[in-house]
């Protein structure tokens, strides 16, 4: 069943959107003979084509996705399926196809696109029974899906994004290279964001990373400042290559952000 977006891929169905010239080789059952008349000059028409919207959502399954702070409810891979949930019931309800990828270091788990009924209950018993242990390799897990996937779709990535930016930038670029619009929704912990710590505390190392013992007072203005030019930096990547790049604070009802971002993409198209 054809979903509700247009395809930005010419065609010879449904609705009219432009000539061309006529090429040896193009079949003359679509030649505009009304033109042809009055100009002498053979010309093709093309149509926009109605298409299922398909949508690749991507889920970071690395340890650091396990972290849940002091006031959030939830742990941000929690965060992250919630998420992934609502978009893929959005996106099924509209009758267009999800796909769904779990990875860490590398693509661990992948249900494949599909604008089934019982898709949506794939996806969420995907989601369920997945759980993380590695590290992140998110540059080389957009490579592979850049390689990998062959229709054209929006690229949805979930993650923290903690990993060389430059790196990550060069991922997207590549989706894009490779025609795919992308999304990138970066899941933090409100501690990530405040760092709300005080007296002496002992971080705990994820990703193979060792704890670290330190006075917060003592560090949080430049990790404040890093961590706010690492945002920017990633934010800015995804603007020059014409995508949209939104923080998701696990400590915020799912629907402020979410809703938000639904709301600026309906009204700008």
């Amino acid at each position: 069943m054809a979903g509700d977006h247009k395809s930005p891929y010419r065609g010879f169905a449904i609705e009219f959107a432009q000539h061309r010239e006529y090429s040896p080789g193009d079949d003359v059952r679509h030649l505009d003979w009304k033109v042809l008349g009055r100009t002498e000059r053979y010309y093709i028409k093309q149509y926009e084509q109605e298409t299922n919207y398909i949508a690749h959502i991507l889920i970071d399954g690395s340890e650091s996705m396990l972290y849940k702070g002091s006031s959030a409810e939830i742990s941000k891979l929690e965060y992250a399926k919630s998420v992934a949930a609502c978009l893929s019931y959005l996106v099924l309800h509209q009758r267009d196809s999800v796909s769904l990828t779990l990875f860490d270091e590398d693509i661990r788990q992948h249900l494949p696109r599909s604008d089934a009924r019982n898709q949506l209950f794939r996806v969420l018993e995907t989601l369920t029974g997945f759980e993380p242990e590695g590290e992140t390799a998110l540059p080389h897990v957009l490579h592979e899906m850049a390689r990998r996937v062959q229709r054209k779709g929006i690229v949805i990535i979930i993650s923290d994004f903690f990993d060389e930016e430059s790196d990550v930038i060069e991922g997207i670029q590549h989706l894009r290279f490779a025609g795919h619009e992308v999304l990138g929704l970066q899941v933090l912990d409100n501690d990530e964001i405040e760092f709300p710590f005080t007296g002496l505390v002992e971080f705990e190392g994820l990703e193979n990373l060792e704890n670290f013992k330190t006075r917060p007072s003592e560090i949080k203005k430049t990790y404040l400042t890093e961590m706010e030019g690492f945002r920017e930096r990633l934010r800015s990547g995804f603007e020059r290559s014409e995508c949209h790049f939104v923080t998701m604070d696990t400590s915020k009802p799912l629907d402020d952000a979410l809703g938000g971002y639904l709301t600026f993409r309906k009204e700008t198209g």
